[in-house]
């Protein structure tokens, strides 16, 4: 990572009007996240979620912050925001110290500059306020307008920026849909024309078709305005389409940084090859072949030599000790782009004898269409059950599973009614014997 000056903040009261600039790359370093640990608990009971996380975003790029869920991303993103306390470690915005104990004066710049859109649209708005207020809200705390018709047409422009109508505002977020509800979000956050704002998985929750139009307009909010994002999220497809660079973060570490296609054409780290293995194939035949690549934690031996994150070059950091690091640099000077998904041939014959090889699913997951498992199947064999039983074994073969399943169900019955009966009839023909 880049070295920028450091200002504790204890006696900066104001932002700088510009950060420090990166002397490997020569860009402006907006935020810079420093050997940062984050805890939550104390004594025996604390849990750190964070560990020595160390990133730079650099001004008017999209930083994106991918892992599982549990792993960090967000507890590093409300840290950003000073919500979550950091247990050791800096954040420097513009090269000033941002976390701990700061002058009110530079944390309501901080407010003023730093947004965040969060993840849960209906959450994170004010149920009982008109969405007027709450786009309002931080114009009011901060007085950024000259009269109340300045206000008034300052909330309308983004409200339409973000593609909603001006009646929209007296209205309440209960009567809006999830993407509706989001663009309010995203409204409230850019009225307060930030430098900086933290997208907190903004499109999870999100129909794919309206994903994309959020995602359309946090770009063009970019080109305008000269946003820089820290995207969190979790879905790698997502990610690629609008990061400049990448972060993958694995249980509190940050594992890998390094601009998007760099990642996608080297993903050094198992790690991150598991994520990008897990990436959906539109195709569901490639997709139903494809072989997933599971990330083993045990291979690390990290008893003696530790680990770190590691500049390998191209700007790509890895996390890893030193023979792991000394392998991540031969495999990226070579220059051969990784293949991090492989398809497995369902009709190889080896992969059929080997003990460990992948189950075949494709004849039970490739239902033909006629396999409704109709309840006429059942009832014809419970009528003629060796006509069932046979239809059965013809269903199984040809794998129509539904109607083996009918078939063979009506059949049981059929017999179980006919063992029954030749009991009864048996046992009368004793009675009378007998008696």
């Amino acid at each position: 990572m880049a070295t920028t000056t450091v200002d504790t903040g204890a006696k900066t009261r104001h932002l700088p009007e510009h950060g420090p600039i990166d002397p490997v790359t020569g860009r402006e370093v907006l935020l810079s996240i420093r050997n940062v640990d984050i805890t939550f608990g104390k004594g025996d009971s604390a849990v750190k979620a964070v560990q020595n996380a160390s990133f730079d975003i650099y001004k008017g790029e999209t930083f994106s912050l991918v892992g599982e869920s549990g792993s960090g991303k967000t507890t590093i993103g409300r840290a950003v925001i000073r919500v979550n306390p950091c247990a050791a470690g800096q954040i420097l915005y513009k090269g000033v110290q941002i976390n701990g104990r700061i002058p009110k004066s530079l944390d309501r710049e901080v407010i003023r500059n730093i947004q965040m859109v969060f993840q849960d649209p209906a959450a994170s708005l004010n149920e009982r306020a008109t969405v007027d207020y709450i786009v309002s809200e931080g114009l009011y705390n901060f007085h950024l307008f000259e009269n109340e018709a300045d206000r008034v047409q300052k909330v309308k422009n983004m409200i339409n920026e973000v593609g909603l109508l001006p009646e929209h505002l007296t209205r309440y977020p209960h009567e809006f849909s999830g993407g509706q509800r989001q663009r309010i979000g995203l409204a409230r956050a850019m009225v307060m024309e930030p430098e900086l704002v933290v997208a907190d998985e903004p499109i999870s929750a999100l129909d794919v078709s309206i994903r994309a139009q959020v995602l359309n307009l946090l770009k063009k909010f970019q080109e305008e305005r000269d946003v820089t994002y820290l995207f969190i999220a979790h879905d790698l497809s997502i990610v690629r389409f609008i990061s400049d660079r990448i972060g993958v973060i694995y249980k509190g570490n940050i594992v890998e940084v390094a601009e998007a296609e760099e990642l996608f054409d080297f993903p050094l780290h198992p790690y991150t090859r598991s994520l990008i293995s897990a990436i959906p194939i539109p195709d569901p035949i490639l997709e139903k072949n494809k072989v997933l690549f599971t990330y083993d934690p045990s291979v690390h031996d990290y008893s003696t030599d530790k680990p770190e994150l590691t500049d390998i070059g191209h700007n790509h950091f890895v996390y890893g000790n030193k023979k792991e690091i000394e392998e991540y640099k031969a495999i990226r000077e070579k220059g051969v782009p990784m293949k991090s998904i492989t398809i497995r041939d369902p009709n190889s014959p080896e992969e059929e004898h080997e003990d460990d090889a992948p189950v075949d699913t494709s004849s039970i997951l490739s239902a033909p269409l006629h396999d409704t498992g109709s309840v006429w199947y059942m009832i014809l064999s419970l009528l003629l059950p060796v006509l069932g039983i046979i239809a059965a074994v013809i269903f199984k073969k040809k794998n129509y599973i539904k109607n083996y399943k009918a078939c063979r169900k009506g059949a049981i019955i059929s017999f179980c009614i006919i063992g029954g009966i030749i009991a009864l009839f048996l046992l009368a023909l004793l009675f009378a014997v007998i008696f």
